[in-house]
């Protein structure tokens, strides 16, 4: 429901959702990461499944979040 007044600006951060998404998943990050060195433990599955799990979690509050709370 909006307000009179208030602008919605989902459509902004729904843009900037789309950027942080790109940004994780490009690449030279994820190539960076697979590169760490480690005492036996492969850093690309976990930071996958973070970065995986960050984007749902960011997706899902942004979806539900309404502007009058």
């Amino acid at each position: 429901m909006k307000f009179s007044g208030q602008k919605s600006r989902k459509p902004e951060r729904l843009i900037a959702l789309v950027g942080i998404t790109l940004l994780l998943f490009c690449p030279p990050l994820i190539i960076v990461v697979d590169r760490l060195p480690s005492a036996n433990v492969g850093w690309l599955p976990l930071y996958l499944f973070g970065a995986w799990a960050v984007v749902i979690g960011l997706t899902a509050w942004l979806m539900e979040h309404r502007a009058g709370r």
